[in-house]
């Protein structure tokens, strides 16, 4: 999968690998972001076993370092390596960290080497919250340093309450796996395999992988190949016939297939291409549709016979006789990963019995709330049984999504007849042998923001598997497809003294999600013999005729070095493309007649080709050679000398093409008669000058070719005055006005050529272009636009139509405005305001276009924050035409003197929590913020203080001080909480403790590990209090009912470690520190379920929604 030259939506930026430049210069080249699919960029098999070691970085006076560090080199798989990290973020907020290869430059030519391995930034607070981030990477010459630049955050890492930075010491690690590859490119996949790999059209791995399970599948082939369709669909729009026609190649190519028809065929376009969509979301709509297309066909039906299943969902009472029962069918099985050991242990989940009792009764008809047996149970299998394994799940306590990596096992036969079937419903045809043999293993490499897919697939069901990565496909041993892939994580020795010896784990994070298993009783049926009998006529034509066009094109590239391609500019392609295709310059090459001609013919032979082409006789023929001119325009330089003409084609294009190109590019000079036939042409001298004419006419804005002809170089421009008028149309004594035109490129330059002087005291050459027009009249009351041909030429140079389109739908085009690259900031807000018919310009805010991934980029423009349009429209070395627009609620300089924050404001006596968005001066403080906030809530009594906190994962780590500046506060990673301070708190005695209260469970799929959930809050705890007593303020403050408030347990937790309190304990013995500031470890923790209203979710519901938004992007086929 070669590693595209893409950036990857910015949001999604924190867990990206960037490349950085290797050159000590901070103003080196930009770095190339790389899509996240390459996690792996080269996969090939393993030579040998890992070699692998730690490294621990300690970094003093972390504040004062500059702009980039190296740190001490160390050793690993006998290579040396180094730390590279940007302390104040490579040209980014966060910090930038990265794996390098030192001495990269001396090492030999060709050089490369494979490392898995992993960054961690150690909190020195509590190692759990230590930040790591793992990644692999194929180092070179080109790409010797690979990481992230965008680690975490600087607004955390420089947080001395976090633990990230203490004392001015940070704590990085590496810890690094090297492993050796064999060469990529070299390998011949049929030839070794006999099977073909799918290119990759940029991030479509995930969509091959499946595409190759599907083929694999030979019963399902033989109904796609059975497909109606007829020889005049198109592939790309047609879903069937696209489909045939990519198995058909993957059945009979010799090399590698490309998916772009199909993609076609599902509507997508190239952002569609480029972007990771949810494989098994594909899977199922791609099914569905497929299911759709053969509805009235000879192969109706043929998607359910393979894999549709069939449960039944059951709810059974208890002390009644009643039982409901609804049947389901299923196409594939969503297996729980999390807290199963394997496939069996899901399948004992999926058909687990829940009871339904206390507050969650069943409702039976007849006889009211009944305790209940709730559950699924199968009636039948499919013969081709699809499993999805859960890798991906929504994680609530982090408000993230995460990628489960755990160990998790699957058998290569799998009985789901076992234990006297004990999946399976009571009206299951227990005569069926429900036993399966694994075919393929769908794997994801990476994490949860993208990765690499492919897949290990048994064809033939044999001991033999196979690999398919995009275009490469290998042998592998079982080994590789079965145990490498269950996931878990690897232990990995140290080899080299001088690091921390306690061996390392590295999380596998290459691992199964999705398995295809066959029925063994049906697998004849299903692994069956697919020939060319089975593929349409019309399609067996049309392929083999692609087939026939690609050998043909890919012999002319073979035998391309034996020609030129000779490219033939008239004076009919002047006058048909100047004014209309271009402005500058004479011509566009790509649009004039081509002859693709031997090299080794003589330059006479080839003038017969164009006496018989193009009907001009050998003898009234001039070629003249162009040249690119230092200002680089391109111009007839000079004719073809008679030696020249006694050459070959060859030759001649070496003469005239000092940058090697393969083309030969001439302007035939041909002389015609008043019957239009082509007459002798007229000797030229070298004082003779060939110029070139063009007329501008302001009235209309027209610009056109007009002709051209020879002036002596000791003439004077005035002398062709009348034969200039004559060819325009006007009147022989018309005053007209001569200008040069002498470039455009990076400006226009077009002067005024002095009529009076000589055309050699111009300046004039052969093959110079004159732009002519009508003197302005004085004192005309006409007002032209451009009303000469400099301001002309420099409105078509700068000239720009601009798309816009709405910040809310980025991917329509809402209308376009024609406007000039020179247009100040102002120009253009004010340009789309009148266009949307607002009276303010400043309320328009503008975006960015980033052409890689085809959306905004996450920054808008900031008032005035560019010179000109162009500034607005390019990214990095490619130029846009797309610009987003938002409409504000207030002008843009006053918002963008504003903070603003979003506050969840916890009301006092109601259980309720609203969110508040505060606009304020960023000058202001938190104080000012409260107050602000004091006149948008409805407080419990006039007089009551506020204060606001800062929230994360369910604990509360900050207290804000009054006087501290809003500026510098970050709400888009933590909570803002704001509350009124109780009472009793505003009079603590000299012994009293504020202590930390929060809800907690133990996590049992995570060795019992404590996960927080729920509304943190203070409470205070008086001197010799009991647990008792705190336990009753603590009920009375939640208002939870005696029965449920009877299962809770009370703790005392310091660093994640629980130790339960009996009610006879003093609370506040355990609390010693009077201070609240970074004592979220240590607090008094409610241990009990979490069945409560989850207030807290509702406040964190739009930064779920973003995130899901961010990286799941839904699958879509359009036709």
């Amino acid at each position: 999968m070669p590693p595209p030259p893409l950036e990857q939506q910015e949001q999604q930026q924190e867990d990206e690998e960037m490349e950085v430049p290797n050159s000590d210069n901070p103003e080196g080249p930009l770095p190339m972001e790389v899509q996240a699919e390459n996690v792996s960029t080269v996969d090939a098999p393993i030579v040998d076993d890992p070699q692998s070691g730690r490294f621990t970085w300690t970094i003093d006076n972390f504040s004062r370092l500059m702009r980039k560090v190296y740190s001490d080199s160390f050793q690993v798989g006998g290579y040396r390596w180094r730390i590279l990290v940007f302390p104040k973020g490579n040209n980014v907020d966060h910090l930038s960290m990265y794996l390098d290869v030192v001495d990269s430059v001396l090492l030999p030519y060709g050089w490369s080497r494979y490392a898995q391995f992993s960054l961690t930034v150690v909190n020195q607070l509590h190692n759990k919250f230590s930040i790591r981030k793992e990644t692999s990477h194929q180092f070179n010459a080109r790409e010797s340093d690979w990481g992230f630049t965008n680690f975490m955050p600087l607004s955390e890492l420089l947080d001395p309450s976090r633990g990230y930075v203490v004392n001015d010491t940070c704590v990085v690690e590496a810890d690094v796996a090297v492993r050796k590859v064999v060469d990529y490119w070299s390998h011949d996949s049929k030839k070794e395999t006999g099977y073909v790999g799918l290119k990759n059209q940029g991030a479509t791995c995930y969509m091959n992988s499946l595409l190759q399970t599907l083929y694999h599948i030979p019963y399902f082939r033989k109904a796609v190949y059975h497909m109606p369709t007829t020889e005049n669909d198109m592939p790309s729009g047609s879903i069937p016939l696209a489909l045939q026609s990519l198995f058909y190649k993957l059945q009979y190519s010799d090399s590698s297939v490309a998916t772009k028809e199909l993609t076609k065929s599902f509507g997508w376009d190239t952002y569609d291409a480029f972007m990771q969509h949810d494989v098994q979301e594909l899977n199922r709509v791609l099914c569905e549709k497929l299911e759709d297309k053969m509805k009235g066909t000879v192969v109706e039906g043929t998607i359910q016979q393979l894999f549709e299943g069939h449960h039944m969902n059951y709810i059974e009472c208890i002390n009644v006789d009643y039982k409901s029962t609804r049947k389901e069918s299923f196409y594939d099985l969503q297996l729980d990963v999390k807290g199963c050991r394997d496939v069996y242990d899901s399948f004992d989940k999926y058909v687990e019995v829940e009871r339904l009792e206390g507050d969650n009764k069943y409702h039976a008809e007849k006889y009211g709330l009944q305790e209940a047996r709730k559950g699924v149970l199968f009636i039948d299998f499919p013969p081709v049984l699809q499993l999805q394994l859960k890798r991906f799940e929504y994680d609530f306590m982090r408000d993230t999504m995460v990628k489960i990596n755990d160990r998790y096992e699957f058998p290569l036969q799998l009985d789901l007849d076992r234990e006297d079937g004990k999946y399976l419903s009571p009206e299951a045809d227990r005569r069926v042998r429900n036993l399966y043999t694994l075919h393929s293993v769908l794997v994801h490499s990476g994490g949860v923001h993208g990765g690499h897919y492919y897949a290990y697939i048994r064809p033939t069901l044999s001991d033999q598997w196979f690999k398919f990565d995009d275009e490469r496909v290998t042998k592998e041993e079982a080994k590789r497809a079965l145990e490498e892939q269950y996931g878990g994580e690897e232990e990995l020795p140290h080899t080299n003294p001088g690091f921390n010896n306690s061996p390392f784990k590295f999380t596998k994070y290459s691992n199964a999600y999705m398995l295809v298993y066959i029925r063994e009783s049906d697998k004849d049926k299903i692994i069956c013999n697919v020939d060319e009998k089975d593929i349409a006529e019309h399609l067996r034509v049309r392929l083999k005729k692609e087939q026939e066009e690609k050998e043909l094109k890919r012999k002319e590239k073979a035998e391309a070095h034996l020609y030129t391609i000779v490219k033939v500019a008239r004076d009919a392609d002047l006058f048909e493309q100047i004014g209309e295709d271009i402005f500058f310059d004479l011509v566009d090459h790509d649009k004039v007649r081509s002859f693709r001609i031997q090299k080794q013919i003589p330059f006479s032979v080839f003038k017969e080709e164009v006496a018989k082409e193009l009907g001009v006789p050998v003898q009234y023929q001039r070629f003249w050679l162009w040249a690119k001119r230092q200002n680089h325009t391109y111009r007839p330089n000079r004719p073809v000398t008679p030696q020249e003409e006694a050459q070959s084609v060859g030759q001649l294009r070496e003469v005239s093409n000092k940058a090697n190109s393969a083309e030969l590019k001439l302007f035939l000079e041909v002389e015609t008669g008043q019957d239009f036939r082509p007459i002798a042409l007229p000797e030229k001298s070298t004082e003779d000058l060939l110029l070139f004419f063009k007329l501008y006419d302001p009235s209309n804005e027209e610009f056109r070719y007009i002709g051209r002809f020879y002036v002596s170089a000791s003439g004077r421009p005035m002398d062709i005055l009348t034969r200039l008028n004559e060819m325009a149309g006007f009147s022989r004594d018309e005053e007209i006005e001569l200008f040069e035109e002498i470039k455009f490129e990076p400006q226009v330059m077009c002067e005024l050529v002095d009529k009076k002087s000589t055309f050699r005291a111009n300046q004039l050459e052969d093959g110079d272009i004159i732009c002519y027009q009508k003197t302005p009249k004085v004192g005309s009351a006409e007002q032209f636009r451009y009303p000469d041909v400099p301001s002309f030429l420099e409105y078509v140079h700068n000239r720009q139509v601009v798309r816009f389109r709405s910040l809310e739908r980025p991917k329509e085009d809402e209308f376009s405005l024609e406007l000039s690259k020179l247009h100040t900031y102002d120009d253009v807000v004010t340009r789309v305001a009148q266009h949307l018919g607002l009276d303010d310009p400043s309320k328009i805010r503008l975006t960015s276009h980033n052409c890689y991934s085809q959306q905004p980029k996450p920054q808008p423009i900031k008032y005035r924050g560019v010179e000109n349009l162009s500034d607005m429209l390019v990214h990095y070395n490619q130029t846009s035409d797309i610009l987003y627009y938002e409409v504000l609620d207030i002008p843009l300089p006053e918002l963008q003197g504003l903070k603003t924050l979003k506050i969840a404001f916890h009301h006092a006596t109601k259980d309720e929590v609203l969110i508040h968005t505060i606009r304020l001066p960023k000058q202001c403080d938190v104080e000012d913020v409260i107050n602000d906030l004091k006149s948008k809530v409805d407080l419990s009594h006039p007089n009551a203080e506020l204060r606001l906190l800062e929230v994360f994962y369910h604990k509360i780590y900050k207290i804000f001080s009054p006087s501290e500046k809003i500026e510098n506060i970050n709400d888009q990673y933590w909570t803002l909480r704001a509350e009124e301070i109780p009472e009793e708190e505003k009079n603590l005695g000299p012994n009293d403790r504020l202590i930390h209260v929060y809800h907690f469970m133990k996590d049992t799929t995570q060795n019992q590990q404590v996960q927080n959930f729920g509304d943190p809050f203070f409470l205070v705890v008086h001197e010799g209090e009991t647990l008792a007593d705190v336990k009753l303020r603590i009920q009375k403050k939640l208002q939870v009912p005696d029965e449920e408030f009877s299962k809770w347990k009370f703790a005392f937790l310091s660093l994640g470690r629980p130790e339960y309190l009996q009610d006879s304990d003093v609370v506040s013995s355990r609390f010693q520190r009077r201070d609240i500031y970074g004592a979220w470890e240590q607090y008094l923790g409610l241990e009990h379920t979490d069945n409560a209203p989850k207030k807290s979710y509702a406040v964190n519901q739009f930064s779920i929604l973003q995130n899901r938004h961010a990286f799941e992007k839904p699958v879509k086929i359009y036709n």
